[in-house]
């Protein structure tokens, strides 16, 4: 697979496969996979070259088993024999009440989440760790401190911040220095309203997560006829219309890293293939007019 890099000279940097498997469906979808299944689906992202894993402890049913997916994420490492090279990436700042998602970013709780997180993946410090949503109770700087403190504590080695501002993303820069490496907003074919965060991420070195990169778990069975011009590409090449997709978030810039969801090992290996897949600037003219 096509490999790119997170980090910088100031913090070290980390060379990933350029599709990672965002972790969240295999807790959150209904109905989700089985253990043994959801494991099955880590093993596949692995058997295709993914190295970047993304999960947060806020993914899961309900509050009552808060930190289901980081479990699921580290057990199935485990089963994998603990792979070298794998950069699992998650996430505090979100919390749940009941089934419901409330946010907290004061440093109290990112401290007290970022420790919890180190014991459910079984790690002494985490490879990424990122700052889940803006909390409009806490100043974003509070919260960006909280990061920093992290970092300096030795519980993070890198930080990143999720559903953030060019302003916010500036701000973090200031305050975590090289430690803060990545941006995970929203992006896809029919949600293109973060073009400005990923451009300026790629002017300052920073990885661009996009979340969601085919619009959703119910939007991805329907992007074959939501995304006709993605889809007429996909006809000609001969594969899918989410290894086009995924390419087409790739040829964005250099620093740009999709990290699909995934319920089925199948999905992941048809995923995975999108990093290989070359489109043509003609190609990639229409699919931006698209």
């Amino acid at each position: 697979m096509q490999q790119r890099t997170i980090g910088n000279a100031g913090v070290g940097t980390v060379t990933v496969g350029a599709i990672g498997l965002g972790a969240m469906p295999l807790s959150t979808k209904d109905p989700r996979p089985a253990p043994a299944e959801a494991e099955a689906v880590v093993h596949a992202a692995l058997d295709a070259g993914v190295t970047l894993i993304d999960t947060a402890d806020a993914y899961a049913r309900d509050e009552a088993e808060f930190g289901h997916n980081e479990e699921l994420v580290a057990r199935a490492l485990r089963s994998a024999g603990s792979p070298d090279g794998v950069l699992v990436a998650t996430k505090g700042g979100h919390t749940r009440r009941g089934t419901e998602w409330e946010l907290d970013g004061s440093p109290s709780y990112l401290r007290r989440a970022c420790e919890a997180s180190l014991r459910r993946l079984g790690v002494e410090a985490i490879g990424l760790y990122q700052f889940h949503r803006p909390d409009p109770a806490t100043p974003w700087e509070e919260s960006m401190g909280a990061l920093r403190e992290l970092v300096d504590a030795g519980l993070v080695r890198m930080a990143g911040i999720s559903n953030a501002d060019v302003g916010q993303i500036d701000a973090a820069r200031a305050i975590v220095g090289d430690a803060l490496v990545s941006v995970q907003n929203q992006f896809s074919p029919g949600w293109r309203s973060s073009a400005g965060e990923l451009a300026h991420c790629a002017a300052t070195g920073l990885a661009f997560l996009p979340w969601s990169p085919f619009g959703g778990v119910s939007a991805a069975k329907e992007l074959g006829s939501t995304a006709a011009e993605f889809a007429a590409v996909a006809d000609e090449l001969g594969v899918s219309v989410h290894q086009v997709t995924l390419a087409w978030h790739l040829a964005q810039a250099e620093v740009v890293l999709p990290i699909p969801g995934a319920s089925r090992p199948g999905s992941v290996t048809d995923s995975a293939a999108g990093a290989d897949l070359e489109l043509s600037p003609e190609q990639l003219a229409r699919l931006a007019a698209s």
